[in-house]
């Protein structure tokens, strides 16, 4: 096992990994960027290092920046979280040519997936189901228009080095496609260095789900069941949920099957997640991650197993220790992702300091948070406060329970997306499981009303809350200021004979 690993992130992701490494008796260092200097991460680490400014390719995405602190504290390992370096294939090479181990998988099967459409290549051969398209890269508008016609309109344009939901464009008509094929290349290329773009299908009312694997360097690979990632916001998911509201053994069966032969496609060796898009009874691959997953503690709670650990073992050289029929699925987990944004207001950031800071607990509450009380917002980064997590025997109590969590979590300083998760929790169809990939922008209209509800009442508490803090922080300054003269003025009157005595902090 590694004595000590380099965390290459920040925030409620580092602390994660950190927490892992605690448990396995691990030391643990951070890096930081001068925006970061005071962040919870650095203060948890037993060493920590700045790497550069604020900004995330000067500092986050400096690869010479980490690799020189890596070497200066002597670590075993790096393991790079999720975003910023987390699928970059020539940052793993970087680290095992360093000399160091790369918590997560070996490069290859990293830049196999890091073009959709190589994706897309591998998957067919390996028998996973895929969407009608493009066998490969699209040219010209000529040739898109033709491959649109044989498989029917709507399509989906997409840049194949895209993530995220950049670079994505759909078009209904042959009109509509000559306009997008020319505005997802240069969008492409500015964002990815490359304006490669390829055609899909385009489901009108999907449902997104992935299913977790786990794989070792020994050809093990075992799957831990499915989660539901519907609820997004731009293509960014917001709240999901572990198992799937629809989800069945046999279907479970057939995607962790499919999930499986995709690892197997390129040897995988560590914790991942493969993609789905489901509509009408059919699912069909969307794309794997080649790396830990934000969702994936509702996974941990559903299952038992901790995902980051078992990566750390994988990385070290341990075998998997479970079999899939060691894999058991018990209650129901979901995930709201908490944000420093304004949901009345397109989703926009809202960075800025913390001033007040609550954090929700009881029965089946699980908070994964990278900020504390004073914390910053800083603008430079996702906008990602903390994950709040709840478990119940059923969906219908893991709601309850995060409906109570809600209502108990107190930030003040931000606006935060606190009301939006609110108003969905108690929306009929999400009661019901009825979600697609389009819940949102259906559905926000009519949320609306119960957002601003719950973002006035949140203001009032905060009202209060900030009222008596401050208020109570005047006085003890008073009080303080008061016994502070008190104390000079006998010190005065008396001299060094003054029965006042100060002890010497050491």
């Amino acid at each position: 096992m590694f004595n000590k690993v380099l965390i290459a992130n920040r925030g409620e992701i580092a602390i994660r990994i950190i927490r892992a490494c605690w448990e396995l008796g691990i030391k643990t260092v951070a890096v930081y960027s001068e925006a970061d200097k005071r962040s919870l991460h650095v203060s948890l680490a037993d060493e920590a290092y700045c790497i550069g400014p604020a900004p995330a390719p000067k500092s986050y995405l400096n690869i010479d920046a980490i690799l020189h602190v890596a070497e200066k504290a002597k670590v075993d390992a790096i393991h790079p979280g999720y975003g910023f370096l987390a699928e970059n294939a020539n940052f793993a090479r970087a680290v095992k040519k360093a000399g160091f181990e790369f918590i997560g998988p070996h490069p290859d099967a990293i830049e196999a997936m890091g073009s959709k459409i190589n994706a897309k290549k591998i998957m067919k051969k390996a028998g996973v189901p895929l969407l009608p398209g493009s066998d490969g890269p699209v040219e010209d508008v000529d040739e898109a228009i033709e491959i649109a016609e044989a498989i029917g309109f709507p399509v989906v344009v997409k840049a194949s080095a895209g993530g995220g939901g950049m670079g994505m464009s759909v078009a209904y008509s042959k009109e509509e496609l000559e306009k997008v094929i020319e505005s997802t290349k240069l969008i492409a290329q500015n964002a990815f260095g490359d304006s490669t773009i390829f055609i899909e299908k385009y489901l009108e009312n999907p449902r997104h789900i992935e299913i977790q694997i786990l794989g070792d360097r020994f050809g093990k690979i075992i799957h831990l069941g499915d989660r539901e990632c519907s609820i997004q916001r731009r293509h960014q998911k917001l709240i999901e949920e572990a198992p799937s509201p629809i989800m069945t053994e046999e279907l479970r069966e057939k995607m962790g099957e499919s999930a499986i032969k995709a690892g197997k496609a390129i040897n995988y060796d560590s914790a991942g997640t493969v993609e789905f898009l489901y509509q009408d009874g059919n699912f069909y691959f969307l794309e794997m991650n080649t790396r830990i997953q934000v969702e994936h503690t509702v996974t941990e709670m559903i299952t038992g197993v901790d995902l980051v650990k078992e990566m750390i073992k994988i990385a070290a050289g341990e075998s998997l220790q479970y079999d899939q029929e060691d894999i058991e699925f018990r209650g129901h987990a979901i995930e709201c992702r908490i944000n420093a944004e304004d949901p009345l207001n397109d989703f926009v950031p809202s960075p800025g300091k913390i001033k007040l800071y609550r954090s929700p607990g009881g029965p089946g509450v699980r908070l994964d948070s990278g900020v504390c009380g004073g914390a910053e917002i800083p603008p430079y980064y996702d906008p990602l406060i903390s994950k709040l997590i709840t478990y119940g025997r059923n969906r219908e109590e893991a709601i309850a329970r995060m409906r109570r969590a809600l209502k108990e979590y107190v930030i003040v300083g931000v606006k935060t997306n606190i009301p939006f998760h609110r108003a969905v929790l108690e929306e009929e169809d999400f009661l019901k499981g009825n979600i697609s990939t389009h819940y949102i922008e259906k559905k926000f209209e009519e949320l609306k009303d119960k957002i601003v509800k719950y973002e006035l009442e949140a203001r009032d508490l905060y009202s209060v809350l900030s009222e008596k803090v401050f208020e109570r922080g005047k006085e003890i300054a008073a009080i303080s200021a008061g016994l502070s003269l008190y104390i000079s003025q006998i010190v005065r009157e008396n001299g060094e004979d003054s029965p006042i005595k100060f002890k010497e902090n050491k």
